[in-house]
């Protein structure tokens, strides 16, 4: 057997993203927003994409001030078309697509007998049909190039329920990204393509924060606190890691994988 722990490029240096180009769904805000920086930081050229322009501009904004080639694109991920546009201007723009971040997302609190038809659609739309969707017209640009990286945010509720609250629609739609992510990354492995998911748990955004101001909001963070053994919430840093290690050339024989970043929540 040859080893090549001399001969290998220095870690680090596998951790680099330059020359590689970033697209990030639900950018404009949140763990999106902090991925697309940590990804902009280490070396790579970004799209922030986001269904609102503004929030889009405003985080590309944030890039190009770091000196980081950045584009905002406008996309709902539910429409097909509007997905192929996006992937149509970062080709235009950098002819290439090497990273792919699947991170827009809803969620919803209602008691399973109480969800409507139009909230399950919503959900599946966004969460799982949206990701399948950009997933695919990301693929077929690595495919085409015989490299990539696609990775999709699912969330630790694909793999427990969460209580108090209930939302069984959202874990359901993130239990089915966990296996798309699955399957697509064992149809596009032998082409050169790494499909992945990273999975928060509880996670400081500023949506969160409304939310934890609710009376629901202060009634169920107590409960979240006393059952996570690190008895805090991720910080959307906590996160960036994960993101430019599953991006980077240090992770190409990682595929069909799910990270969990929950601070052990999932070890009881």
């Amino acid at each position: 057997m040859t080893d090549n722990v001399l001969s290998a490029k220095p870690i680090l240096e596998r951790f680099q993203l330059q020359g590689r180009i970033a697209l990030v769904t639900g950018g404009g805000q949140g763990i999106g927003r902090a991925f697309a920086h940590a990804l902009g930081e280490a070396g790579a050229a970004l799209a922030v994409v986001d269904v609102v322009t503004e929030r889009a501009e405003t985080v590309a904004a944030e890039l190009t001030t770091k000196g980081i080639d950045s584009l905002a694109l406008t996309a709902d991920v539910t429409q097909t078309a509007q997905v192929q546009a996006m992937v149509d201007a970062i080709l235009k723009k950098w002819g290439r697509l090497t990273i792919a971040i699947n991170n827009a997302g809803i969620a919803d609190w209602t008691a399973a007998e109480d969800v409507s038809e139009d909230s399950w659609d919503r959900l599946n739309a966004v969460n799982l049909k949206g990701v399948f969707l950009c997933a695919q017209a990301e693929g077929r640009v690595m495919l085409e190039a015989g490299y990539g990286k696609v990775i999709n945010v699912a969330s630790m509720s694909a793999s427990i329920v969460n209580m108090p609250q209930k939302q069984m629609v959202y874990n359901t739609t993130k239990a089915g990204v966990l296996h798309l992510t699955r399957s697509l990354a064992a149809e596009w492995a032998p082409r050169g393509v790494r499909v992945n998911s990273i999975s928060p748990g509880y996670t400081r955004t500023q949506l969160v924060e409304d939310l934890l101001q609710t009376p629901v909001g202060k009634e169920v963070a107590p409960q979240w606190m006393g059952m996570t053994p690190m008895a805090r919430m991720a910080e959307v840093t906590d996160l960036q890691g994960a993101v430019v290690y599953m991006a980077s050339e240090a992770s190409d024989f990682m595929t069909g994988s799910d990270m969990v970043i929950d601070g052990g929540y999932c070890l009881w």
